[in-house]
């Protein structure tokens, strides 16, 4: 029917008429649609499943990653105390140990101490003593005044060494302790320097102008001419000093030094010569002089003056 409601005509047909021969039919455009919608609702499906599968294992992978990382920080701080507690047990063990070792090491030097101190099992058995001239071993045995037997341990060496030290002519001694069982004991004796006569004989002098013995006097050793000899008189240690300065063979020629003071120190051969020094100062210098002064002739060589010796 048409649309004024009439049946078409015979003949007529509802369709258009054929396009012209030579031309383009025009595309299907509401075909095309069609398709699209007919392809999303086929692969939408499938890409969302994908996607939501992915999502899924995505969100259960990080899941388990928080899962494992609660429980690794879970472990560790559970397993830290238990190392604490075996560190702080081993450092308690080696520190125990090395308190024991300790102790027994003290107990043992401490038993071993008093062992020797207060038994004779480490003894002073016998004393050796060296050093000796005029000085005889029962002098200084006698003066050392240890009893046979003692403990070394006992034996105060500096006190028996002063007691040594005592006998007059003994300048100083040394005290030495010789496990198992032996005292030593070290002594230097006074070596004469000068001599002086007394009533009651010749008294010997040694450097520091100790009297020291009354005895001979040795070859050698020159008299003392002072008003009062001693260590603490300043002409007698002017008089030694000048006697200490001189080479070996010019104090062996000397017989007689004269010190009435400080500053008038004369030397007398034992020939007669005399040599005139003056004071000690530039004594070292003057004995030089005076050694090579004794080789000329003469009566008085003075050297008081080392600048101008001279020889007379």
């Amino acid at each position: 029917m048409t649309e004024s409601g009439q049946e078409p005509e015979p003949g007529e047909t509802d369709t258009e008429p054929d396009a012209e021969p030579g031309t383009d039919a025009e595309p299907d455009t509401a075909a095309e649609p069609a398709a699209e919608q007919k392809s999303d609702d086929v692969e939408g499906p499938r890409r969302r499943a994908r996607r939501e599968r992915e999502e899924r294992r995505a969100a259960q992978a990080r899941a388990t990653a928080i899962e494992d990382a609660r429980r690794e920080a879970k472990r560790r701080v559970l397993r830290r105390p238990e190392q604490e507690a075996k560190t702080l047990g081993r450092g308690t063990v080696r520190g125990l140990k090395l308190l024991m070792w300790t102790a027994v090491i003290a107990v043992l030097v401490v038993g071993l101490g008093l062992l020797l101190y207060f038994t004779p099992i480490m003894s002073a058995r016998s004393i050796v003593v060296t050093g000796l001239g005029a000085v005889t071993q029962d002098e200084v045995v006698a003066a050392a005044g240890v009893p046979p037997g003692t403990p070394l341990l006992q034996v105060d060496t500096d006190a028996v060494a002063e007691r040594v030290a005592e006998i007059r002519r003994v300048a100083s001694a040394r005290v030495q302790r010789e496990y198992p069982s032996t005292l030593r004991v070290t002594v230097e004796e006074r070596i004469p320097i000068v001599v002086r006569d007394y009533p009651d004989g010749v008294h010997l002098f040694d450097r520091d102008g100790v009297d020291f013995a009354t005895a001979p006097p040795p070859p050698g050793v020159p008299y003392l001419d002072t008003e009062h000899p001693g260590p603490t008189d300043p002409a007698t240690k002017a008089a030694l000093e000048v006697m200490t300065s001189l080479r070996p063979e010019v104090a062996s020629q000397v017989g007689r030094v004269s010190a009435p003071s400080v500053a008038a120190i004369t030397l007398t051969l034992i020939d007669g010569r005399v040599v005139v020094w003056g004071t000690t100062d530039r004594t070292e210098e003057k004995a030089l002089k005076l050694a090579a002064l004794l080789t000329q002739p003469g009566q008085t060589y003075d050297v008081s003056s080392p600048d101008l010796p001279t020889v007379k």
